[in-house]
């Protein structure tokens, strides 16, 4: 087999503002790695056409019953991970409806196994283990572009008829059917081709630009407000309570009533205080609409207002 030559790539290319990186004191390369991170918001700006035409595909999808998928090798598995392992505790959304596959599984998190990611023949049998669907999209990650992994990932996602695209910090030719390719030139790193930095940074912006914007388009926002969040310890419980407080005015000692009374559920303690009713029937209006907290509150003062 021949070993691919990626000296084309520009996540692997020297940069020339780092090259006496090693004669550098620690203020003058502390100052060097925050001013090449600075310019990591910029590429991500340029990418956002990119991210909200898959963003409209995921939400779809999710809408639908689908679930979004990260699969990535290294570094950029790892994000996928964290990513997707935040959206139940923030969103209170089903483990299983953002899920991450890293190449070498849950030991490679702790435990470099940069090997896997050669392996062209892992990911179809990952993802046939969760029976990936066409009502699923998959987003494959990788800074280079050229993971073998990654690669072969998002055609096994074509095969069994979900969307799927990828998301790479270089210009690269997509994968053959990729629905769509996220672009964000992040350029050459302070250490070459530590791709944990600039592109590790860009990937993480654009992974929590991606599952925030898919959950509040799916309602589990209100104003800027996490709604949906899972009150599971006192630091939750505490800022659970003052969202109740923040959207209906209750004191705190209500507020944490109305939570217990809800179990725990924000949105529901919401709709019982600003409609004056139980969690039986805050729920039902809630499910009305879909878990929208907007829409249950406008339901329920036009409802007030005809009787």
């Amino acid at each position: 087999m021949t070993l691919p030559d990626r000296a084309g790539l520009r996540t692997e290319q020297r940069n020339p503002r780092s090259m006496r990186l090693d004669t550098l004191t620690v203020e003058e390369c502390v100052a060097l790695i925050n001013e090449e991170d600075a310019t990591v918001p910029a590429a991500v700006a340029r990418a956002a056409p990119a991210l909200s035409a898959f963003i409209h595909d995921a939400v779809r999808a999710l809408r639908a019953g689908g679930r979004l998928i990260y699969i990535g090798a290294g570094t950029s598995g790892r994000l996928g991970v964290l990513d997707a392992a935040e959206c139940p505790p923030t969103f209170q959304t089903d483990p299983n409806t953002v899920v991450a596959i890293i190449a070498g599984g849950d030991s490679a998190l702790r435990t470099s196994s940069e090997s896997k990611e050669d392996d062209p023949h892992a990911p179809g049998a990952e993802l046939d283990a969760i029976n990936i669907n066409e009502r699923d999209i998959l987003l494959g990650v990788a800074a280079g572009g050229t993971t073998p992994y990654v690669r072969a990932a998002i055609a096994h996602a074509k095969s069994r008829g979900a969307r799927a695209g990828i998301l790479a910090c270089t210009p690269i030719d997509p994968p053959p059917g990729a629905d769509h390719t996220i672009i964000i030139e992040t350029g050459p790193e302070v250490l070459t081709g530590s791709t944990r930095m600039k592109a590790g940074t860009a990937t993480k912006l654009a992974l929590n630009t991606i599952s925030t914007t898919c959950m509040v388009q799916l309602g589990k926002a209100h104003e800027n407000l996490m709604v949906d969040l899972r009150a599971t310890n006192d630091k939750l419980r505490d800022r659970a309570a003052r969202i109740i407080t923040e959207l209906t005015g209750a004191p705190r000692a209500a507020a944490l009533e109305l939570l217990d009374r809800a179990g725990n559920d924000v949105k529901t303690a919401v709709v019982m205080r600003a409609r004056d009713t139980d969690a039986t029937r805050a729920r039902a209006l809630l499910d009305r609409h879909r878990g929208v907290l907007r829409d249950a509150l406008d339901d329920g003062a036009q409802r007030q207002q005809q009787q």
